[in-house]
């Protein structure tokens, strides 16, 4: 595929450049190379954007249930019927195996937006009542009014899937600012949406950092979600502060994998593989800070090293390589992250497996696996998003506790352990928005995601997401008699 990309902006349902004709490059992270250019958007595109979903706002927001449940299962099904070309087009923007896309990504994004689909008929609240005398009070559930979104790199479509999908089921309309980098397909998608939602809302603007920030700090913006970085978080919680924006996040992670020594440790190892170095690890939820205990360290490691060593990446064959796992970096700047992160590895330290570049081309990196890391080295204390499990080892259940809950991130967490009331126990005690047991990352659409702390605030997915666009109106009547 060497046909040239050329991405546009998406507002009021028509393609549409940016007004001053500014642009950004898109890489092939397979490549290194350029292979597309998309719109680098400023104040008048993002003014348009605005306009358009505040439009749309006043015919939405007054649709029934029923009706944005009729639209949404269009969607859906648009989306399902454009499976490949999705994920081929989401494949070489990001460098992801297409097999394990169209596996593991595009059918769980057509999943959940039929069950917002379906909850935007199925919200609840207190019944109508008297609750003083000679007055009838009842609840109101109304949607919040223009969204304003910036979703991630790391899962452009389905991140983006989460965002608008129970924003507009709930009535509300979207501006969705996608990644520099991955921009292709939110706007394919904003393109099979808008022959079932009507004009403005949805709309896509691309950009850099400052477009971002204009999506952010808008005046027309009644709410704020983003997916990103925790340093990232702070600054769009800043911005909203200024006008009292609702603000929901989701951030950063460094999921503890707590493993005893009664586990299974051959499919721990595997299963724990294969969720830390699902997306080369650039996943906030990714099993990559391992705490095993210290009576079957040694065999543990040894059984992840070889996971590693064995676990394949696209470098050889590409991303129509159905064996392979592992794709690139996303780009060139978390590329040299996270070779530089390993570089921090102390002397203490020793890098058991991978640690290095793959190839001469691309953004690949070695499965890594770094053993002997102490609490509070850099490696423990920060997300790496790569392909890199850390494991350290701890002799009791409160070590252990301690460590797993020693960070400034709280997102997910695993305990693999054959003892229920062990695991039951320590999924009371973890200070984290999700505990796996004996598994780790598969999500569901009817449970939430979120974390606590640094990792921010707010549900994606389920009905508490749903929840999360909506407002509620005490209404009151006084009744004569």
């Amino acid at each position: 595929m060497n046909d040239f990309v050329k991405v546009t902006n998406f507002i009021h349902g028509e393609k549409t450049d940016s007004t001053d004709g500014r642009v950004l490059d898109i890489i092939d992270p397979s490549t290194g190379e350029k292979y597309g250019e998309a719109p680098n958007s400023g104040k008048a595109d993002v003014d348009r954007a605005y306009a358009s979903a505040a439009e749309a706002f006043v015919r939405w927001r007054l649709t029934t249930p029923g009706d944005r449940q009729k639209a949404l299962l269009g969607f859906a099904d648009e989306v399902e019927a454009h499976t490949q070309e999705l994920a081929e087009a989401e494949s070489r923007n990001t460098g992801k195996v297409v097999a394990v896309t169209l596996a593991e990504e595009l059918p769980a994004m057509v999943d959940q937006i039929r069950f917002f689909a379906g909850a935007a008929r199925n919200l609840e609240g207190r019944s109508a009542g008297e609750y003083m005398a000679g007055h009838t009070s009842f609840i109101r559930r109304e949607p919040i009014g223009v969204i304003g979104q910036v979703a991630p790199w790391n899962y452009p479509m389905m991140m983006a899937i989460w965002k608008l999908a129970p924003a507009i089921a709930a009535g509300n309309t979207v501006v969705l600012k996608p990644s520099d980098t991955t921009p292709v397909t939110a706007v394919m998608l904003a393109e099979f949406a808008a022959k079932h939602f009507g004009p403005g809302v949805l709309n896509i603007v691309c950009g850099d950092r400052s477009t971002g920030e204009l999506v952010v700090k808008h005046p027309t913006a009644q709410m704020v979600s983003i997916t990103g970085s925790v340093a990232a978080g702070k600054n769009v919680a800043a911005a909203a502060s200024e006008s009292l924006k609702r603000v929901h996040l989701e951030l950063g992670g460094k999921a503890p994998v707590l493993v005893f020594p009664d586990a299974d440790l051959d499919a721990a190892a595997e299963g724990i593989a294969i969720a830390g170095y699902f997306n080369a690890g650039q996943d906030c939820t990714a099993a990559t800070r391992v705490i095993v205990h210290s009576s079957v360290h040694d065999q543990f490691v040894a059984l992840l090293v070889k996971q590693a060593e064995s676990i394949r990446t696209s470098y050889e064959k590409g991303r129509f390589d159905d064996d392979a796992l592992v794709p690139p970096l996303n780009n060139v700047n978390q590329f040299n992250r996270v070779l530089e992160m390993i570089g921090t590895t102390p002397e203490h330290a020793t890098i058991a497996a991978g640690g290095k570049r793959q190839g001469d081309r691309g953004f690949y990196i070695e499965p890594t696996v770094i053993t002997g890391l102490k609490q509070d080295d850099y490696l423990i204390q920060n997300e790496v998003f790569g392909p890199v499990i850390t494991v350290q080892s701890f002799d009791d259940e409160a070590e252990v506790l301690a460590n797993a809950n020693g960070t400034e991130y709280a997102l997910a967490s695993s305990v693999w352990t054959k003892d229920i009331s062990l695991a039951l126990r320590l999924s009371r005690d973890l200070d984290f928005g999700c505990v796996w047991i004996n598994t780790h990352i598969p999500l569901v659409a009817e449970m939430p995601h979120g974390g606590f702390k640094s990792s921010g605030y707010g549900k994606d997915l389920s009905g508490y997401g749903f929840e999360d666009y909506t407002r509620v109106k005490h209404v009151m009547a006084y009744i004569e008699g």
